[in-house]
């Protein structure tokens, strides 16, 4: 049985998402940014420590309410070299 080959590891910046987004709109912190995405400040908080990913429900959300790409929002969660 042949399996398919793995994709190398990708390590995830939450940071610089997180980051940019709050810069680019004038929000003051994660739970201004949490307000206006209607996610708790608790769940970006875990999110920024590594304890939960960035999904595709919150890339949405920010997609949505601020009208970035998400090709855009894809490329800020990858670490930068």
């Amino acid at each position: 049985m042949t399996t398919a080959p793995r994709r190398p590891h990708k390590p995830r910046n939450p940071h610089r998402l997180l980051d940019t987004v709050i810069a680019r709109h004038d929000l003051k912190n994660d739970a201004a940014l949490g307000k206006a995405l209607q996610v708790s400040a608790p769940r970006l908080s875990k999110i920024r420590h590594g304890k939960l990913a960035v999904n595709a429900d919150l890339v949405l959300r920010i997609h949505e309410t601020f009208m970035i790409p998400i090709a855009e929002l894809k490329s800020l969660t990858m670490e930068c070299k």
